[in-house]
């Protein structure tokens, strides 16, 4: 079936507030950025978050309400010049009302780029409101932020997304004249696959409808189109974006909490999207920060299976990587190693010291230095492999950086030292 020119998420828009789908925790009754909809009281916005959100409906809606002239640019490819030309209508009959320049993607706007909105924005020449998929805190420029109210958009749930395929289904019904029958679970597979992107999902539904096979007045969508349709849709994941430090994250945190099941759907979505290399970092560092001393193992047996997955590439590599996961997820856990900061900050605060006599390398002594003597105690001539001698620095004797945990490994070492040491010192 052929479908009109313009596509079915831009025919099919919201007009208003309640139609929006999602991102009630900003446009439900009685929430901030629709009560200063509303009043029409609308400052200069920032909104971000995932495409297909609502970010350029709702700066439409916004337009329409403050009756300014919408006039829409994309970063990707506008120059200041583009912002110029915008900011010339404001007094004609094009924009009697002022106009609303909506910029998307404005991370791809330069810091002199970004700069050069601050006086347009300051005088009221425009009015702003900037998108991005990134975190303005670290892509957009600081006065632009201080300028600006941020609003975040987040990914609609599934159950929200079925509302609006079902809304598509049914203008394309009324637009064809057919009555459109989903096979068994279509909406749903759709709603599920595209990964809280309205827009995403509406183009699925224009693309099974256009593919749909018509009998007697009924245009029936098998389930295999819709698996296709959406095959890799699901998972978000942007390798410079925050979705990747967001699953990454979740990684870690499930693997530190011990659940299996979660580590490996979170090592899923970065298999889907081809990042081993990630992948590979992050359980190494897991392997060190959250188990350590409990399973000290884990490390050379995480390395192993990383290398073996950088060597085997997908589809394989998610072999060992998932036999990384289980095992750092099921492991004893101890973040002793985080003994190191303490003693780090002691150096960074200039508690260094001279070091002991007793452990310097005296066959770096030169001719000034008198006393050739060491007086090093070589813990092998002593019983059990210990003897009692200074190591730190005078100025750091006493320090405690390490206490041992509580897992059973680092127990038994506890209860052995304790052992050997109070032998030594008795017999001494």
């Amino acid at each position: 079936m052929s479908s009109p020119a313009r596509p079915l998420a831009d025919r099919l828009r919201p007009k208003t507030l309640d139609d929006v789908i999602g991102q009630t925790h900003i446009l439900a009754p009685g929430k901030l950025l629709r009560r200063l909809i509303e009043l029409s009281d609308v400052p200069n916005l920032i909104f971000y978050g995932p495409s297909g959100t609502g970010k350029t409906t709702v700066a439409n809606i916004i337009a329409e309400r403050t009756q300014h002239s919408f006039r829409k640019l994309n970063a990707t490819t506008a120059s200041l010049q583009d912002v110029k030309d915008i900011i010339a209508e404001r007094d004609s009959l094009t924009a009697p009302n002022g106009v609303l320049l909506y910029l998307d993607e404005i991370q791809y706007f330069n810091k002199k780029q970004q700069q050069s909105l601050l006086e347009y924005i300051e005088d009221g020449s425009i009015r702003l409101i900037a998108s991005t998929t990134e975190n303005p805190f670290f892509y957009v420029y600081g006065a632009v932020l201080s300028r600006c109210t941020t609003f975040e958009f987040k990914p609609v749930e599934r159950d929200e997304v079925l509302k609006a395929i079902r809304r598509a289904v049914s203008a394309l019904e009324a637009e064809s004249g057919l009555s459109v029958n989903c096979g068994a679970g279509v909406p749903e597979r759709v709603a599920q696959n595209c990964g809280g992107d309205v827009r995403k999902a509406l183009n699925a539904v224009e693309i099974l409808f256009n593919v749909g096979t018509v009998n007697n007045g009924v245009l029936t969508i098998n389930a295999e189109d819709a698996i296709m349709v959406g095959q890799r849709s699901a998972a978000r994941y942007d390798r410079d974006g925050d979705e990747r430090f967001d699953v990454l994250s979740a990684l870690q945190k499930s693997i530190r909490g011990s659940d299996p099941d979660a580590g490996l759907h979170y090592l899923a979505r970065m298999l889907e999207a081809g990042d081993i290399l990630s992948s590979c970092r992050r359980l190494l560092v897991i392997a060190a920060e959250d188990v350590g001393l409990a399973y000290p193992q884990a490390m050379s047996i995480v390395k192993a299976c990383c290398d073996s997955a950088r060597e085997l590439g997908l589809p394989e590599a998610r072999l060992p990587l998932s036999l990384a996961v289980l095992l750092l997820a099921t492991a004893p856990k101890s973040n002793d190693t985080y003994a190191i900061d303490a003693a780090w900050d002691d150096i960074k605060a200039g508690k260094a010291g001279r070091i002991p006599r007793n452990l310097q390398n005296v066959h770096a002594d030169g001719a000034e230095v008198e006393d050739k003597n060491q007086n090093y105690l070589y813990p092998h001539d002593y019983p059990n492999n210990w003897v009692k001698q200074q190591y730190l620095p005078d100025s750091l004797l006493g320090a405690k950086y390490y206490e041992f945990g509580s897992n059973k490994n680092e127990q038994s070492a506890k209860v052995y030292w304790e052992k050997i040491k109070g032998q030594n010192e008795n017999n001494g």
